[in-house]
């Protein structure tokens, strides 16, 4: 009986592992698959079968990512550390073993403090040599502080997991949107990048740890780019199918539905209204809110943007009309299938909208 009682447990499981197995809408790769299966089936063509994707990759390395900060003199450090005011202990800390092999979130939140520790010791001291040294070390932090951004930023470890590849496709059917939390995080940290960029070193980083964090855990960004690509060779694969329909044999005589334009009509609402632009929407809205923080991200950084970082960006994350956008590529394959099928749907008197 034991043996039984697990069987039945087991059963539902199963069962439902089957039927979800037999959805070919529930992913989006088969989806795109029995898309073109049936359109072709549909219009009585050729099945154009999926092309290999459009080309993407991961971003640079981090070692072409990263920007080198330039150190202050050294006799100057030594300088400034027996001074006794709080830049003392600032410099002290990055002296330190530790301080030495700061990670890039840590070594922005030092530089601030150097400069806010800097500023603050300016109104305490009357030696003109020293203040000359320290109006020196505060033009030069300033100055290289968009670079110690950069690095808290896209030069981190952290953001190379949420820009994977190897992770499959932005979720099909999703309650809600998913990266919610990611795009939450990306409005705060542009603000903050932002903020920084006007001069604000008043601004609170103690969240963005909870960030980095977060893009480690999480590969959204790279589904939604995996999404992009599929759609492109989906809808441009379909799209060759419905135009070599419009362009050969009539699918209505004298402009009027038969049964066969009744099965093409149905199939335009249940599969590719009822399923596909679904799954198109869901990919657009991630492009315009994480794809599109991104974005902003990396193009508020553009002064201090590594050149090996500029054609990741421009392919990747950039929705302008650039050749090598993935983004524009994406609108235009949406654009003409849209355009085939109200094509091929008017030869009927069945135009979408008419």
């Amino acid at each position: 009986m034991p043996g039984y009682r697990w069987i039945s447990w087991l059963l539902p499981g199963l069962c439902a592992l089957a039927l979800g197995g037999c959805n070919p809408f529930s992913d989006a790769e088969s989806m795109a698959e029995e898309y073109l299966v049936r359109l072709a089936r549909v219009l009585d063509t050729e099945l154009v079968s999926l092309p290999d994707l459009p080309e993407a990759a991961i971003p640079p390395r981090r070692r072409e990512r990263n920007l080198p900060l330039p150190e202050l003199d050294l006799g100057m450090l030594d300088f400034l550390s027996l001074y006794g005011c709080e830049l003392q202990y600032v410099v002290g800390e990055r002296n330190s073993v530790m301080g030495k092999v700061m990670q890039p979130i840590n070594q922005l939140r030092y530089e601030i403090r150097f400069i806010r520790a800097a500023r603050g010791c300016l109104s305490e001291i009357s030696d003109e040599d020293l203040t000359g040294v320290l109006e020196a070390a505060i033009a030069s932090k300033m100055e290289s502080l968009p670079l110690a951004v950069w690095n808290a930023t896209w030069g981190s470890e952290e953001i190379e997991r949420q820009f994977t590849l190897s992770k499959g496709y932005f979720p099909v059917a999703e309650v809600g949107n998913p990266a919610s939390d990611l795009v939450r995080d990306l409005q705060r940290v542009n603000r903050q990048v932002e903020a920084l960029r006007a001069g604000d070193l008043e601004v609170s980083l103690k969240d963005l740890g909870e960030v980095h964090q977060r893009w480690q855990a999480d590969v959204l960004a790279g589904q939604t780019i995996n999404s992009a690509r599929l759609l492109v060779s989906t809808l441009n694969a379909g799209s060759m199918m419905l135009r070599r329909r419009v362009e050969g044999r009539p699918l209505c005589l004298n402009g009027k539905p038969n049964n066969q334009s009744d099965i093409v009509q149905s199939f335009f609402f249940s599969v590719y209204i009822g399923k596909i632009q679904p799954y198109m929407s869901s990919v657009s809205r991630a492009r315009d809110s994480l794809i599109s923080g991104f974005s902003e991200l990396a193009r508020q950084q553009e002064a201090v943007m590594p050149e090996s970082f500029t054609s990741w960006y421009q392919r990747h994350l950039s929705d302008g009309a650039e050749s090598s956008s993935l983004w524009h590529e994406l609108d235009q394959a949406m654009m003409l299938h849209t355009r085939h099928w109200q094509d091929l749907l008017e030869q009927c008197g069945l135009r979408p909208g008419a």
